[in-house]
């Protein structure tokens, strides 16, 4: 059976719409993740954002909007720009795996949220481990990797939150986080796919490395109230 793939191209919309319902703010055309979980919003029909992004400014200062450029409140500074790349992988990874990886639980919290205030502090939010599975690796009982599941669709997941510790970069803990992430993913009979900054090579090229292709480049425009 053929997936239609055509719902990546408003991820944030279809998460929301179909396995996340319960973990946004919803507007009509509009929708938008409540802000412990993750900054970003969506909408569909060319809808006039502006009234929905005034009433969602009172919960959270900073967040995205995906896909089109919105139309801001009239006392709003104009959004900024930011362009990602989306990347999907149909095939499962073959990397070799000689760690021991862990699936995070709510013992592990503290940990996880010790190394995201290290290394990932702006995008990963109080209950953003909440959206899907997180593993992680260990050395000498600290938590030094992690990679996890975040924005997620009836056929689709995304993999989010791919963090080494900066003591621990070049380990290919992140390569090998991936691989299980991803092949766990199939398991379910869904596909990974994730996003990444333009601007940012290294990770676009480890992702090439393990078979990930780019399917489109993607807009996020921050809004600052």
């Amino acid at each position: 059976m053929t997936i239609d793939e055509t719902v990546l191209d408003n991820p944030v919309w279809f998460s929301l719409t179909e396995k996340h319902t319960n973990h946004g703010v919803d507007y009509g055309n509009i929708k938008i993740y409540l802000p412990d979980y993750t900054p970003f919003g969506a909408f569909i029909n060319g809808e006039d954002t502006s009234v929905a992004i005034e009433k969602y400014s009172k919960l959270t200062p900073s967040f995205f909007m995906v896909g089109e450029k919105p139309k801001m409140p009239s006392s709003f500074k104009p959004p900024i720009k930011y362009v990602g790349l989306q990347m999907i992988i149909r095939n499962n990874i073959n990397y070799p795996i000689t760690e021991h990886i862990v699936e995070l639980n709510e013992s592990h919290y503290q940990d996880l949220m010790n190394l995201v205030d290290i290394a990932y502090p702006d995008f990963f939010k109080p209950k953003t481990n909440t959206l899907g599975r997180y593993f992680g690796i260990f050395k000498n009982q600290e938590l030094v990797a992690i990679t996890g599941e975040r924005m997620q669709t009836d056929h689709f997941t995304e993999i989010s939150g791919v963090i080494t510790h900066p003591d621990h970069v070049g380990n290919g803990y992140a390569k090998q986080l991936i691989t299980h992430t991803s092949n766990k993913i199939f398991e379910d009979n869904k596909t990974p796919f994730l996003h990444v900054d333009q601007t940012n090579l290294g990770p676009i090229n480890l992702y090439k490395k393990l078979g990930f292709e780019i399917r489109r480049k993607l807009e996020f425009w921050r809004v600052n109230r």
